[in-house]
């Protein structure tokens, strides 16, 4: 095995981990937080704390990349993980809601460092594979989608205080993930690279395509983010068991990232902006298919369709912005990207919540068309271009 193949099949691993830590999460955060909190309208906060932390640190995240390469930047993003899942299993042990929030935040940390991978794909591929390896290490995240759910109904009372074995099982996805980390030959940059800037962001972000891809990224991760984090609630409220919850998030996890195999074939074939396009439509279903009914069915169903319309916009918008910057400039260019989408999850996180409770599932769906409909039509006027600078 060459060593792009094998730092990409160490990245897809680690990604795996990664995404089984954030789907238990998705499964237990929000109804942890509706059994800890007081006021119920809070019950989505831990969500939303686990997005702000990664949206605080990411350039952060970026930047130490930078200096100190990429394998060491994912180390040093992990360990604060394992921290976080501490924090988390004694919030539940002391039933501390505030507590709670506070370890979702730290753990943010971990989410953050962990959404390089796919830049480090990019880095370590050629321009022929380049988008094919993003979508591969992507793909890493199929195995949340079964392994992350299971965890969570297997973990939910093993230690008698519900949840607390979940939290504490992060820390052996971590642990892991560290041992493939230090299996990996990413080059760090030299020392005249990390002195060179390139062009300032303000310049780079004027470019059409550099809009259309943070765009892309940033409805399609938050559109995405605010159906998922309330249908928990939703089925809940519905009378629909936690099986079934668990069920739905696992079947949407794997729509996320099961197109990854294909996706960048997909994307070499039709190009990126078909590809985009393509994910609005699958979105815009989601909504049409979750207004129709509130039985398992439709709840499965919609969250399948914005599953793969997240795919396809997540992976085109990251395949977009690696044509957007030079080398010198990829630490800034990723890390503002990256701010902004999680950024838009954070604000998707803390309405969600709010928005259940006050206005109901009908209208957070209602709510999402116009921002889809916004990025479609971007995405229509964005015209063929060459890359601006050789990535």
């Amino acid at each position: 095995m060459n060593v792009e193949k094998k730092n990409v099949a160490l990245l897809c691993a680690a990604q795996a981990l990664l995404f089984t830590n954030n789907t238990i999460l998705i499964s237990v955060n929000g109804l942890a937080g509706f059994a800890l909190a007081d006021n119920k309208s809070l019950a989505t906060l831990p969500v939303t704390a686990y997005v702000v932390g990664a949206a605080l640190s990411t350039v952060l995240v970026s930047q130490l990349m930078r200096r100190i390469g990429r394998i060491n930047g994912f180390s040093a993003g992990t360990l604060v993980g394992i921290l976080g899942a501490l924090i988390c299993g004694y919030a539940i042990y002391s039933h501390s809601f505030w507590m709670l929030c506070a370890g979702t935040l730290v753990m943010g940390v971990y989410n953050a460092s962990g959404q390089y991978y796919r830049f480090a794909a990019a880095d370590v591929a050629s321009a022929d594979f380049r988008s094919k390896a993003i979508s591969l290490v992507m793909a890493g995240g199929l195995v949340g989608g079964v392994l992350g759910p299971q965890t969570s109904k297997m973990t939910k009372d093993f230690l008698g205080t519900e949840f607390l074995a979940t939290y504490l099982a992060l820390i052996g996805f971590c642990m892991v993930a560290l041992a493939l980390q230090r299996m990996m030959d990413i080059p760090r940059l030299s020392a005249a690279e990390q002195k060179e800037q390139g062009r300032p962001l303000a310049e780079i972000a004027r470019q059409p395509a550099f809009i259309v891809a943070v765009l892309s990224g940033m409805v399609g991760y938050g559109v995405m983010n605010l159906l998922m984090t309330a249908t928990p609630l939703a089925m809940q409220s519905c009378e629909h068991p936690f099986s079934d919850a668990a069920f739905v998030i696992q079947w949407h996890v794997v729509a996320m990232f099961a197109p990854s195999f294909f996706t960048g074939s997909l994307i070499k074939r039709f190009g990126v902006r078909s590809i985009l396009f393509t994910g609005v439509l699958l979105s815009l279903s989601c909504v049409a298919i979750a207004l129709s009914g509130v039985e398992v069915l439709h709840f499965w169903a919609a969250l399948v369709l914005i599953g793969i319309g997240w795919n396809f916009m997540y992976l085109g918008g990251t395949t977009l912005l690696t044509e957007t910057h030079a080398p010198a400039e990829k630490a800034k260019v990723q890390g503002a990207n990256d701010m902004a989408i999680f950024i838009t999850m954070a604000i998707s996180s803390a309405s969600s919540g709010w928005l259940f409770s006050a206005r109901g599932w009908e209208i957070m769906n209602y709510g999402a068309i116009p921002f889809l409909l916004l990025t479609g039509l971007a995405i229509l006027f964005l015209r063929d271009r060459k890359p601006a600078v050789a990535a």
